[in-house]
């Protein structure tokens, strides 16, 4: 049974220029359709409940072959899409250029795979625009080493980027074909190290939390109060609200030293709903 929706304690609007920004992406298809509606996550596939952790092994020849596979791509896409937006964090722009996105692309849409809008997956779902994704790493404003809950594994990408920028990835997928397909794409990519859940994402990942941040790649009508209590005290959370077909907002939560949470929009976006089991 779903808890109530969680009041809004404080809202502060960023400038216009990062809603336009922002905006601007979601004639594109932001987020919306990407992973947003899964629940997974990379490597460590768990179905249902229990979870498998394993080590990341040495980068082989062939792993490397595969960092430098289509960088020219990965190189445009930063520059032209990302950066020129106003993404401007080292860390994420270095993995956005180090992760093969086409990796975690059905391969009917390859040639897609670093174009500027989201690409159908399967089920419903989708990997998110490029932008996106760049913009909702940047606002979990998370150290390296730190520990971030993902909801919505999808394609795997994300906690991919996730990963590259040197945090350690919880993800929860609710699609048992898209956490399979998922976790080993981000095996093959060389992110073993990343633990995926299949699960019923609403309720979060309690045995491991408290967690430095929240990323919700699907689309509640309210935010889910389990998450909420899976912040660390000064933790955020990143997550599109809004109606099933129609314009939403993404938000980025903090959870302060009181257990308040102060929110901030981050403009217009368009994901795919948050799916339930039930």
């Amino acid at each position: 049974m779903e808890r109530p929706a969680l009041p809004l304690t404080r809202v502060l609007l960023l400038s216009a220029a990062v809603v336009a920004t922002t905006c601007g992406s979601v004639a594109t298809g932001p987020v919306s359709t990407d992973q947003s509606t899964s629940t997974t996550g990379p490597v460590s596939t768990d179905q249902s409940t229990s979870t498998t952790e394993t080590a990341q092994a040495p980068a082989s020849t062939e792993e490397v072959v595969q960092q430098h596979e289509r960088l020219v791509e990965r190189e445009a896409m930063v520059d032209d899409q990302i950066a020129s937006r106003g993404i401007d964090d080292p860390v994420v722009l270095e993995a956005m250029r180090a992760v093969p996105r086409h990796r975690f692309v059905p391969d009917a849409y390859d040639d897609q795979a670093y174009d500027d809008h989201p690409l159908p997956i399967g089920h419903g779902q989708t990997i998110s625009q490029p932008y996106i994704v760049a913009l909702m790493s940047q606002f979990l404003g998370v150290q390296p080493g730190g520990r971030v809950l993902e909801i919505g594994t999808g394609s795997g990408y994300q906690a991919a980027v996730l990963a590259e920028m040197g945090l350690e990835v919880f993800t929860i997928e609710i699609v048992e074909a898209l956490a399979d397909r998922a976790t080993a794409a981000l095996a093959d990519a060389g992110y073993a190290d990343v633990r995926t859940r299949q699960a019923d994402g609403y309720f979060g990942w309690e045995d491991e939390a408290p967690f430095d941040a929240v990323i919700v790649t699907a689309a509640p009508d309210h935010v889910p109060q389990p998450l909420v209590e899976q912040l660390a005290p000064g933790a955020r959370m990143v997550i599109p609200i809004g109606p099933v077909g129609a314009v939403q907002t993404l938000w980025m939560f903090t959870r302060d030293e009181s257990g308040e949470l102060l929110a901030e929009s981050l403009g217009a976006v368009r994901f795919v709903p948050f799916t339930r089991t039930g």
